[in-house]
């Protein structure tokens, strides 16, 4: 059984007992989270997708860890203009633990 949930304004293939990175999400650590935005439900040759969303279906997570991602970096360089800009970026994220998926 699979689902695909969208959260953080992307979308995600779930199943139980994986582990993905999403934008942060204000929870505690070992916090149990709902994620009610489920897109599509599969299970054994059973199809259902949602129109957004597929109505009485949840993921149910646990918050694994919260943290910042790796240092993306921005450098702007304009050529003969004694010009350069260089900027660094650490994405927050959450680290779920997919528990159930309830159809």
């Amino acid at each position: 059984m699979y689902a695909v949930i969208k959260t953080g304004g992307k979308q995600y293939k779930v199943a139980a007992g994986d582990k993905i990175r999403v934008e942060k999400i204000n929870a505690e650590l070992n916090q149990e989270v709902e994620l009610n935005e489920v897109l599509l439900v599969a299970n054994e040759g059973e199809i259902k997708v949602g129109k957004p969303f597929v109505e009485g279906a949840k993921v149910v997570a646990t918050v694994v860890a919260q943290g910042k991602g790796k240092k993306v970096i921005n450098f702007k360089y304009k050529p003969k203009k004694a010009s350069a800009r260089k900027m660094g970026h650490r994405q927050l994220f959450t680290q779920l633990e997919i528990k159930s998926i309830e159809a």
